[in-house]
């Protein structure tokens, strides 16, 4: 059975797996997992750190199957990797300058889709931005850094119920300027942040 979905592309694999089916979440495994521990590795040079970083970001995406809409299996999970890596390092108390340069890292894979993608992802950081400063500041937090609601509550001094009121506003008003499929796209898609 496994070795029949090998061929199988991501998006059936990725509806199969959304549905419990554990081999083809194997299938999905075997694909990715050697490219995102070169990547991660590419990153931060210690085999350890980086064959754990991988093995959550696969639990996470487990977890997350049946409800996730991942548009670009591979594009995702580069991504998911990059910020793994980096909130990993944040972890470790770099300076600022070592963050900047972190951000800077690309990520390999410039298909059309990816670049229709950034175009998209460009027009929903705007409105993003548009957002009261507290509202941007627990969504990101939330959405791009993958705390939770109770660790944003802690860091920013403020009710968990008052994290949730943000994020509910920053999703409000992105549903009024995006239609539900773009919007799960970006916020769940790509960063189903989580």
């Amino acid at each position: 059975m496994k070795k029949r979905l090998i061929g199988y592309s991501d998006k059936e694999l990725q509806a199969l797996a959304g549905n419990g089916n554990q081999m083809a979440f194997e299938v999905i495994f075997d694909r990715y997992w050697k490219p995102l521990y070169r990547y991660a590795y590419s990153i931060y040079q210690d085999e350890e750190v980086c064959e754990d970083i991988v093995q959550e970001l696969f639990i996470d995406l487990w977890n997350k199957m049946p409800s996730a809409t991942i548009l670009h299996l591979e594009s995702y999970l580069l991504k998911a990797i990059k910020y793994k890596v980096i909130n990993h390092i944040r972890s470790l108390k770099f300076t600022q300058e070592h963050l900047d340069i972190l951000e800077t890292i690309s990520i390999p894979s410039k298909t059309m889709d990816d670049i229709e993608y950034k175009d998209f992802e460009k027009t929903v950081i705007n409105h993003i931005n548009k957002l009261s400063p507290k509202c941007k500041e627990v969504f990101i937090l939330s959405r791009f850094e993958y705390y939770s609601n109770t660790e944003i509550a802690i860091k920013l001094n403020i009710s968990l119920l008052t994290v949730e009121k943000h994020i509910s506003n920053a999703l409000k008003y992105l549903r009024n300027n995006f239609d539900d499929y773009q919007l799960s796209a970006f916020v769940i898609g790509m960063f189903f942040y989580c």
